[in-house]
Formats: structure tokens, C-alpha cells, sequence
């Protein structure tokens, strides 16, 4: 291949990033090795989609801490339990396996912290800033 065809593969690649970037899917935070959620601090807007993402080879949860939602807000917890209690009581249902993901709308603004059950220990937290 010549040097103007790969030029021009390079920015038929960069375009098809770039307009997969651009598409309001909403948010991503990734669950990665070390684990840790990629970013451990999101911001979003009121009534947006986020997906968490499993790109380790770990099982990982989604799981809300009750106490640290925003007073009304909804509860979340992959598995779809309906409390942390039942997240905890239940951890094999609520597991996310490699490649698997969960999506969550916020509709309230303000801060909500989760944790994945399994490494709530190491310090696999995260928090999402939902603002008006």
C-alpha cells in the first residue's frame, strides 16, 4: 500500500472514531483491571444514559450505596435489585462478566455514589454528578 493510501486509511479511521464519538449515546464508565471504574468521577446532565462497561477479566457489580443517593432518587444496581440489602443478599444475579454492561438514566440531579460489591474492599468506587 502507498504512502497516499495509508494516508487516506488513517483518516477514513480517524473519521469513523470520531463519528462514533460524537453520537449522543450518553456515558460511558468502563470497569478495568486494578479495579477501579475509568473515570472514578463523572459528570452528566439530568436524563442521561450512562453505561458501565466490563472491559476486565473480573466479574464486577454496579451497585448503589443507598445512603449515597440523592434524597428521591432512584435506587441502581446491576442485577436490578430494588435495595442494596437485596444487591448484597444476591451478589451472583447482579454480576457484569467480561464485555457485559448496564445502563442507568439518572433523572434527579445531584451526587450518587456505587461500588462494585466483590472489590468494595480495594476501593472499586465511583461517584456521578448529575446536574440540571
Amino acid at each position: 500500500m502507498g504512502v497516499k493510501n495509508l494516508r487516506i486509511a488513517a483518516i477514513v479511521a480517524i473519521g469513523i472514531a470520531l463519528g462514533a464519538c460524537s453520537e449522543d449515546d450518553g456515558a460511558m464508565v468502563r470497569m478495568e483491571s486494578g479495579q477501579r471504574f475509568e473515570p472514578e468521577v463523572l459528570t452528566v446532565s439530568v436524563n442521561e444514559t450512562v453505561t458501565f462497561v466490563n472491559e476486565s477479566r473480573d466479574a464486577h457489580t454496579v451497585t448503589a450505596y443507598e445512603d449515597g443517593l440523592p434524597e428521591g432518587a432512584a435506587y441502581f444496581a446491576s442485577g436490578g435489585f430494588e435495595s442494596e440489602s437485596a444487591a448484597r443478599d444476591d451478589l451472583a444475579e447482579g454480576l457484569l462478566s467480561s464485555g457485559d454492561s448496564f445502563e442507568v438514566r439518572f433523572e434527579s440531579s445531584g451526587t450518587y455514589r456505587y461500588f462494585c460489591i466483590p472489590h468494595e474492599s480495594s476501593g472499586m468506587t465511583g461517584r456521578l454528578v448529575v446536574e440540571e
